[in-house]
């Protein structure tokens, strides 16, 4: 089984189930400001969620003054969460916080 660790600002707290690693980013961090449209997101998975659904490559690029490679890695990590998470879930117990 995948371990999950957090990664945000040095978290290097371990979740054993996905799920647990969203909730935990959504509740125990801050939530950061889109540099491209604004919007107040979730730190970690979601905040990745929000820039490749919401804003081309290329937006998020000049925004974040990032690399091909920090793409591939963001994309990386969504894929890998996506195809394991209950998103479903993940939402119920954030709506029931």
């Amino acid at each position: 089984m995948a371990r999950w660790e957090c990664a945000i600002e040095g978290d290097e707290e371990v979740f054993d189930r996905v799920e647990d690693l969203i909730v935990h980013q959504a509740t125990a961090h801050d939530r950061i400001e889109c540099k491209v449209c604004g919007a107040v997101v979730p730190d970690g998975y979601f905040a990745i969620r929000h820039a490749f659904d919401e804003h081309s490559r290329a937006e998020y690029v000049r925004a974040y003054d990032a690399d091909a490679g920090d793409v591939r890695r963001r994309e990386s990590v969504k894929e890998a969460i996506e195809a394991e998470a209950d998103i479903r879930e993940v939402v119920d117990r954030l709506e029931n916080n």
